[in-house]
């Protein structure tokens, strides 16, 4: 969650007298917003099925490396689909229980039909069409609670990197249940709902990344990813 700051100092703020936000605690969401608002020391802090998160402070081989280079591939995505738009741990208000600070999003512009809009404090609300969770430590809860809460919600793709084990997940909702996307003959997933996003799934674990991008652009200099950009500049 960004959050803005004001030159108060902390024995004037209204909010000094608000408990810690702790892994654990079950809050309402607005409660929850109010509480990580005035916890500037917390970086990431999620609310999962009324149960908070605050997340550990993250590695650089285990999260920040693979993160990287998943937004690496995203963003040329992003760069090249019109309409289409892109951000890395946003805060996602889901529904009243869930809160959710994804590490990445894909999402279709509301202008464009997609299923996100900006609330007027500058917020994701509503489902976006891809979610990329990168699962180190956390990986009970995005492969657990997590996956069932984007499930619910109409998230159509969702994405678990699990870094220790060094493999990918990408799933795809069909009929209101997630379904596994296995690589094709030619080692490739392509994505369901963004035309073109092709992934070159060994080559991404193993920090191919070159490699990941001819693949991409493979997709991309393709006639349905053609087709995708042509539609949505008809919204």
């Amino acid at each position: 969650m960004v959050r803005e700051y004001s030159p108060q100092t902390q024995s004037d703020s209204p909010q000094k007298h608000l408990p810690l936000l702790e892994s654990g605690d079950r809050l309402t969401r607005p409660e929850f917003e109010r509480r990580y608002a005035a916890a500037p020391q917390i970086k990431k802090a999620e609310l999962i099925e009324g149960i908070v998160y605050v997340a550990s402070p993250l590695r650089h081989e285990q999260h920040g490396k693979p993160h990287s280079r998943v937004m690496t591939w995203l963003g040329v995505y992003q760069a090249m689909t019109p309409g289409v738009d892109l951000s890395v741990e946003p805060t996602v208000r889901l529904d009243l229980d869930n809160e959710p600070q994804p590490d990445a999003v894909l999402f279709i512009e509301s202008a464009m039909g997609g299923q996100t809009q900006l609330s007027s404090d500058g917020y994701i609300e509503g489902s976006p069409e891809l979610i990329v969770e990168i699962a180190a430590s956390s990986a009970a809860i995005d492969r657990g609670s997590k996956k069932q809460v984007y499930r619910r919600n109409g998230v159509l793709e969702y994405v678990i990197w699990q870094s220790y084990e060094n493999q990918i997940e990408w799933f795809h909702l069909t009929d209101g249940d997630y379904r596994l996307l296995s690589p094709g003959a030619d080692g490739l997933i392509r994505s369901q709902v963004f035309p073109g996003l092709w992934l070159a799934v060994e080559a991404l674990l193993n920090n191919q990344m070159a490699q990941v991008l001819e693949v991409l652009q493979l997709g991309l200099d393709s006639a349905e990813h053609e087709e995708f950009v042509e539609q949505l500049g008809k919204k």
